[in-house]
């Protein structure tokens, strides 16, 4: 077969296809318009989320048979058109969960204890000791939106902490165990003391986390999202932070990323209002970005194509 490998993988990759005697096509630096120029060629596209594989796009695909994207996310893709057309979607989140897990907590850590404060004040001889004291987690509540991979792994995580760990999925019940609870969404609005989301993007996701969203919320507490940026509204966010309904928020994913920020300041006031707040912690959605999840991300997109077409 021959596959068109759109991003940078690992090499563990190319390898393998070629040791299956499969053509790899490499279109790391493709735009769309080459994508287009060359879909009829291939039978299998390896992407991450260079550019949207929606019906359009897919048409001119007209010998394709799967789709691979290392990682989560598949909102890029259009899945009913594939499912129409018997196109077999793969991804591999038991490749990264392990590393958004422990992402996840290094940024919890990190903003609780003041850590990115107080390492910039001590660079500048300034010994703030009172006014950077941390908070523990031991004894509190933290609520997971969202139980799949991501959420499961965050949750063996917290165990060493003592916290109580509660959490809620739509779709998944009979979950709880010794270092979880299952719970209904108003157990989280009465209890907790953090909230971390780690659910897909979808319709029902988008801006889930909201004025609405944070006013349900029983007592003041950190909110932490490294699932998708546009599930939560930051100007929401920046109006509870004021209020100070939320405490703390520790976000690795942003409606206003690389891939579409703006150098016009005008165009993202709510990104520079953000900016300013001490108490929140961001990161470049990096989490789940590792050197070794890139490796277990591609051995196990590998192992699911093998079953499918090797076996």
């Amino acid at each position: 077969m021959r596959i068109a490998v759109l991003d940078d993988f690992s090499t563990l990759i190319n390898q393998t296809l070629s040791n299956w005697n499969w053509q790899v096509i490499n279109g790391q630096n493709w735009t769309l318009e080459d994508f287009k120029k060359n879909a009829n060629q291939f039978e299998g596209i390896i992407i991450r989320s260079k550019f949207p594989l929606d019906r359009e796009h897919l048409t001119l695909a007209k010998k394709l048979k799967f789709i691979a994207r290392p990682g989560s996310g598949l909102e890029n893709i259009d899945l009913k058109y594939c499912e129409e057309n018997n196109i077999d979607v793969f991804r591999s989140p038991e490749g990264n969960r392990d590393a958004l897990a422990e992402h996840t907590l290094g940024m919890l850590l990190s903003l609780i204890n003041h850590l990115n404060i107080a390492n910039s004040e001590v660079r500048n001889n300034i010994w703030e000791r009172e006014k950077n004291r941390g908070t523990e987690l031991k004894g509190k509540v933290m609520a997971i939106i969202g139980y799949g991979y991501m959420g499961k792994a965050f949750a063996q995580r917290l165990k060493g902490f003592e916290m109580e760990v509660i959490a809620y999925d739509k779709y998944i019940s009979g979950f709880g165990n010794n270092h979880v609870k299952e719970v209904n969404l108003e157990e989280i609005f009465q209890r907790a003391d953090f909230v971390s989301l780690h659910t897909p993007l979808s319709s029902e996701t988008i801006g889930i986390m909201n004025k609405s969203f944070f006013e349900k919320f029983k007592k003041p507490f950190i909110v932490i999202n490294t699932a998708r940026g546009k599930s939560l509204i930051v100007e929401d966010l920046i109006n509870s932070l004021n209020t100070k309904k939320i405490i703390g928020a520790c976000l690795d994913v942003l409606d206003v990323e690389a891939s579409n920020f703006s150098l016009n300041k005008a165009e993202n006031k709510s990104f520079e209002k953000l900016k300013k707040f001490n108490n929140v912690v961001l990161s470049p959605h990096i989490a789940g970005w590792s050197y070794e999840s890139k490796e277990k991300m591609a051995k196990v997109i590998l192992e699911k194509i093998h079953r499918k077409f090797i076996l």
